[in-house]
């Protein structure tokens, strides 16, 4: 017998068929809905409150101008901002290089320069042999007076540095961030070479930036590059120094690039004072950009003059407290050389006239370092420089090793005080300081 086939459902039945599971399930979610909403209704009111908060904190928001405020960026800002100083006198923080033959007149540099307030770096690259390296970690440790204050340390794994290369610049970076992790509290990092020396003592330095604000830097800068961006910017150059244990010159790739459009280049001195706040932003800051920068100066000649001037002017917080000049007395022939000329006892009445306080460049144990020594720091015969800090030095009975000056008149500042605070406040006087800026 044949079987007929079952009907096939009608949209209607099917419709049917599913209407009352439906219905069923739906009346059953909102009955735990509505028991879930009234057990926690004080939850429920605060969540709201906690929403409409939140819808009207954003709609307060700008599209465009300060809104900023909303980015983390904008408040670690905030905290780098530097804030008011807590002691009256400050502290300095000294990068002093050299190279092959420069061991002695680093530790006359830093004869000259030296006070237990401040902190000293000391740098002997790899060309330099490892016996006059071990000679300046010697006498810097059995000096009694660098033990006795330990303010004074020596890059033990020396860095292979080439003149005009990007690792002048590592080595720069690279001693700033030993005296941010071991320096303790400082507010100027100033790098000077072998070739560099003071034409003040440390208590005029110290004196006179006492009454000066701590944000400012001084560093000297420009954007008119010049001649500078075809023989410099475009090219790229390869620095041995950043893979090879041997000295030798940087060399050039046939390639070319263009200038950037993300940050505008300046150049300036390789030589520069620079506020602990700034430092911290190359080495700990939150911003990309010194990074980028950097990695950019990884081919670039010269990178020394022209790292941290492109990085300080193209920062919005720094640009507007940088000063234009590099606090030394330079004296270039005409026209300019690579090379500055040696300084010499005919250089010396120019030198005491820039009201500068530093020079360069030197040779080794020249006769007008010998000047310098006898009538402008009038040094004792130890070879430190006059202070209130040497003369307590064989009286006190303190055994605390790091002795700090809490007061100006703890200071005996000289005839060089006033010749740099003529030098600074013709710099940051109301009307020129304008022009000082990053242009």
């Amino acid at each position: 017998m044949e079987t007929k086939p079952p009907l096939a459902s009608t949209p209607q039945q099917w419709r049917r068929k599913w209407a009352v599971p439906l219905l069923a399930s739906f009346f059953l979610s909102s009955l735990l809905i509505s028991a879930f909403l009234f057990s926690s209704s004080s939850f429920a009111s605060s969540s709201w409150s906690r929403q409409a908060f939140l819808l009207f904190s954003f709609s307060q928001i700008p599209a465009s101008g300060d809104g900023d405020s909303i980015f983390v960026e904008s408040k670690l800002r905030q905290l780098s901002a530097p804030a008011s100083p807590a002691r009256l006198v400050p502290r300095l923080a000294y990068l002093i290089s050299g190279s092959s033959g420069d061991g002695f007149s680093i530790r006359r540099t830093l004869r000259a320069l030296y006070h237990p307030t401040n902190q000293y770096v000391l740098h002997l690259d790899l060309e330099a042999p490892a016996a006059e390296r071990l000679d300046l970690v010697t006498a810097i440790q059995g000096d009694p007076v660098y033990s006795r204050f330990g303010n004074v340390r020596v890059v033990t794994r020396a860095n292979l540095v080439t003149y005009r290369g990007p690792t002048m610049v590592a080595n720069t970076l690279h001693a700033a961030s030993i005296l941010l992790k071991e320096g303790g509290d400082w507010d100027w990092f100033i790098n000077l070479s072998a070739s560099d020396y003071p034409l003040m003592t440390q208590d005029d330095l110290l004196y006179t930036l006492s009454s000066l604000p701590r944000d400012f830097n001084y560093i000297e800068h420009t954007s008119d590059i010049g001649w500078k961006e075809f023989h410099r910017a475009r090219p790229l150059i390869i620095d041995p120094g950043l893979y090879s244990l041997q000295k030798e010159d940087v060399f050039w790739v046939s390639e070319k690039r263009d200038v950037p459009s993300a940050f505008k280049l300046f150049t300036g001195s390789a030589w520069m004072m620079l506020t602990h706040q700034f430092v911290e932003y190359l080495i700990w800051g939150w911003d990309n950009l010194p990074r980028t920068v950097l990695m950019y100066y990884a081919n670039f000649l010269s990178s020394p003059e022209g790292y941290f001037h492109t990085v300080i002017c193209n920062a919005p917080e720094f640009r507007n407290t940088t000063i234009n000049h590099d606090l030394h007395f330079i004296s270039w022939d005409n026209p300019p050389k690579q090379h500055p000329h040696f300084l010499t006892l005919d250089d010396f009445p120019r030198m005491v006239s820039s009201n500068a306080p530093f020079a360069r460049k030197f040779g080794r144990d020249d006769p007008v370092l010998d000047k310098i020594d006898k009538e402008l720091l009038c040094q004792d015969p130890d070879g430190f420089t006059p202070s209130a800090w040497h003369n307590t030095l064989e009286t006190s009975t303190s055994s605390d090793q790091h002795y700090i000056v809490k007061n100006v008149a703890e200071l005996r500042p000289g005839p060089g005080a006033q010749r740099l605070k003529a030098l600074v406040t013709s710099l940051i006087s109301a009307d020129g300081f304008s022009e000082q800026h990053c242009v």
